[in-house]
């Protein structure tokens, strides 16, 4: 076919819209790039251009504190993970400033920031310029440009010359659909899940799936970066939830409940590079079982592991067992090994990493990316290494310049008694007291687990532990309700499963019809349809053909396919003498029966 001129207009258009959009794509993904490196880089080299001018006056505007000074103390609050020490000047200029009221600082004059400022006073210059939010404003010109020249090519291809688009139908990256099959499997899943929560006296509620963003942020790490955001709708800056545990802890400081044991099933979201033949999606379903509330040492958080180990033996997932630590003894270690206080949940969430990557892999990221000592490193992993039973604790008892940590006693102390209630809740075959398990989660503040499938790739199947302090970040009074719990990644759980059936060839039946309800002889379908009232008021789970007069080996055949087991078949003769005959799918046994006694004969089938 010759293209027309017009046709080989749209198709260059379409090309060049194609590629400037790709750039307007790559400029926008750059500035967030550059504008995160040039923080980075920056950054440091401005405080020590500011820690020198501050040598020669106490104030950003000379003698006297002014608004500037607030600017600077909240960015220096917002971005130094770091102690002041490197910075003298700063950091006398910093306590300083600290020490006045908010009122006391509501009456500091205010430096406009204009030219003249910033010429007279190099000092205001570099503050002004550290607290920019403007990083990149060589990029957001050239994006801008880039957008016009995109915007000026659509105009020419204009709407009635658009053309088809190329759309290729798919589901959203690092999610999926289920067929009937797969839903079939998911559900009961769930349901034995839910059983083992009803054992242990849980109810259940449920939340929004998005929270306001503030809810979310600063609960979760360095794993915040994985939170799903969304547009301003109305004035609300909202964000899809990340995990259950959080907005549960929301709920309880809103409702002002301090005593609970509930569970939720429910998706949650994450932004997170999916592995989909792991189990590893966006948007994934959880299934949470929390207590809260004041209890004695150690007895809820045993029964978590408890229900751990009943859920994964109910759902015969293969081997596995559940690692346990606390968090207070990881601090302890910390301590003992030399790691800066306000390194200890940065080089947590490396420790957490153990169960996906080597250790020589993390050790290089606290050196290189965390700038940890690397004699520290050595001594973390002489301590992560080790594993085993109550033994383990006798071990570090030993370990005098570990017991000079009062965190790391108080966490040996909690985990003796965990282990004996694990004991005396018959799942100590199941439990391994494991040093490298950290839990990257910031909110955690004392017993950790996490079950592992040991004859699987898939890795994590179960984690949670106790967080104490999460409940108080949400009420006004900061009044803290204790709670731990479990979260069963249901998703990774579902793949084993499903990829198991799949290799034994197994199908899964993906509907619970009991009875087919046949006809043997053309238009007797107002009949099957009587007998299908009577069937569906007695309660038992009957369909029928849709066609008024459908063969009857298809019919039959139907229900071999549906695994459906009675099929109650209505021919004229056996009408006329008010009988059916009511046929066993799986012996394809057949006998009459009463039209009046039907219900009580199926009952009877169903029940053998």
């Amino acid at each position: 076919m010759v293209l027309t001129m017009d046709d080989e207009t749209r198709v260059l258009l379409q090309d060049q819209i194609k590629r400037q959009g790709d750039l307007v794509r790559k400029l926008k993904s750059a500035k967030a790039d550059s504008a995160q490196d040039l923080k980075k880089k920056n950054f440091n080299s401005t405080l020590n251009e500011i820690n020198s001018e501050l040598s020669r006056v106490s104030f950003v505007g000379g003698w006297c504190p002014c608004n500037l000074d607030i600017k600077l103390l909240n960015r220096c609050k917002s971005s130094i993970t770091d102690n002041l020490d490197r910075w003298l000047h700063i950091k006398r200029w910093f306590l300083n400033i600290k020490s006045y009221s908010t009122i006391e600082c509501s009456k500091f004059p205010v430096i406009n920031d204009n030219n003249n400022n910033k010429n007279h006073n190099p000092l205001v210059k570099l503050v002004l310029n550290i607290c920019s939010e403007d990083t990149c404003p060589e990029i957001d010109k050239k994006i801008n440009e880039e957008v016009a020249k995109l915007l000026e090519l659509k105009a020419k291809l204009g709407d009635a010359d658009a053309g088809p688009q190329k759309f290729v139908l798919k589901t959203p990256k690092g999610t999926r659909d289920y067929n009937p099959e797969q839903m079939a499997l998911r559900l009961g899943v769930l349901d034995k899940i839910v059983d083992v929560f009803k054992r242990h006296g849980a109810e259940t509620i449920d939340t929004p799936v998005f929270e306001l963003k503030e809810v979310l942020t600063g609960k979760y790490g360095e794993d915040s970066k994985l939170i799903y955001d969304l547009k301003d709708q109305g004035g609300e800056i909202l964000a899809l939830r990340y995990d259950l545990t959080v907005p549960f802890a929301r709920y309880l400081a809103m409702s002002k409940i301090s005593n609970i044991k509930r569970y939720h099933i429910a998706k949650v979201y994450r932004r997170d590079n999916p592995a989909m033949t792991r189990g590893r999606y966006r948007e994934f379903y959880q299934c949470d079982f929390d207590i809260a509330g004041e209890f004695d040492a150690m007895l809820p958080d045993a029964e978590c592991v408890r229900i751990v180990s009943e859920a994964l033996t109910a759902l015969d997932i293969g081997a596995f067992v559940i690692k346990v630590n606390h968090r207070c003894l990881l601090d302890g270690i910390f301590a003992a090994c030399g790691v800066p206080d306000d390194k200890f949940r940065t080089i947590c969430s490396s420790v957490d990493k153990l169960d996906k990557s080597p250790w020589e892999e993390v050790r290089k990221e606290m050196i290189d990316e965390k700038q940890l000592d690397p004699s520290i490193a050595d001594k973390i992993g002489g301590y992560v290494s080790k594993h085993g039973d109550a033994k383990l604790i006798e071990e570090l008892r030993q370990n005098e310049l570990l017991m000079k940590q009062p965190a790391a006693k108080q966490g040996l102390d909690a985990m003796e008694l965990l282990l004996k209630y694990c004991d005396l809740f018959k799942v100590t075959d199941k439990v391994v007291f494991d040093l490298s398990l950290a839990r990257g989660l910031d909110y955690y503040t004392g017993v950790i687990y996490e079950a592992v499938l040991t004859d699987s790739e898939v890795g994590s199947v179960a984690g949670g532990g106790r967080y104490d302090n999460l409940v108080g970040m949400f009420d006004p009074k900061k009044k803290t309700v204790p709670c731990v719990g479990v979260s069963l990644g249901v998703e990774r759980i579902f793949s084993v499963l499903e990829n198991r059936l799949a290799e034994q060839g197994q199908k899964v039946r993906t509907n619970e019809i009991e009875v087919f309800v046949a006809t043997a002889q053309k238009n007797l379908h107002e009949e099957r349809m009587r007998v299908l009232a009577d069937l569906w008021a007695a309660g038992i789970k009957s369909v029928h053909s849709y066609k008024k007069s459908p063969k009857l080996l298809d019919q039959l055949q139907n229900c071999e396919e549906k695994g459906i087991p009675l099929v109650i078949i209505i021919g004229a003769k056996e009408l006329a003498r008010g009988e059916v005959t009511l046929r066993e799918v799986g012996t394809r046994a057949e006998r009459s029966v009463p039209r009046a006694n039907l219900v009580e004969e199926i009952k009877k089938s169903l029940q053998v």
